[in-house]
């Protein structure tokens, strides 16, 4: 993983590693609490990877808990982060790697292989929290 800027602390490092296998954990066990525990408390932004704009926690909230459930139940992703930009100390970018999984006995078929997510993060109290993500998926080349 690469990563730029100006590095607050390794602690910094080390939270905003923890906050996307949060993601990945809280995403697999369909999760939606642990899920929205992760974003700032009002002001957040998520675009969802079919290019869906959801303005606030609450909006986050009443789309995640309508749609996550069973949402991973043929399949999983796991994230690996790729690049982390500090803009400042208190703001950072993680770009991350996303493969989707079959689950063990699964007959389905995977809609995509990878996605690309970014996620916008703040620094409030101490604690790295989501304030922006984009949940991209990668369409293969033709």
């Amino acid at each position: 993983m690469k990563i730029s800027g100006q590095i607050p602390s390794q602690a910094d490092v080390d939270q905003i590693l923890a906050l996307v296998a949060a993601v990945e954990e809280a995403q697999s066990k369909e999760d939606a609490d642990a899920f929205l525990a992760l974003f700032r408390d009002d002001d957040s932004l998520w675009v969802t990877g079919h290019g869906k704009r959801l303005y606030g926690r609450d909006t986050i909230a009443e789309f995640t808990r309508r749609v996550l459930p069973g949402a991973t139940k043929e399949s999983y992703a796991t994230y690996t982060p790729d690049h982390l930009l500090f803009v400042r100390p208190d703001i950072a970018v993680v770009n991350v790697n996303q493969k989707y999984a079959l689950r063990p006995g699964s007959t389905a078929e995977l809609p995509v292989e990878t996605g690309s997510p970014v996620y916008l993060l703040a620094k409030d109290d101490g604690e790295w929290r989501i304030a922006a993500a984009q949940n991209t998926v990668v369409v293969p080349e033709a």
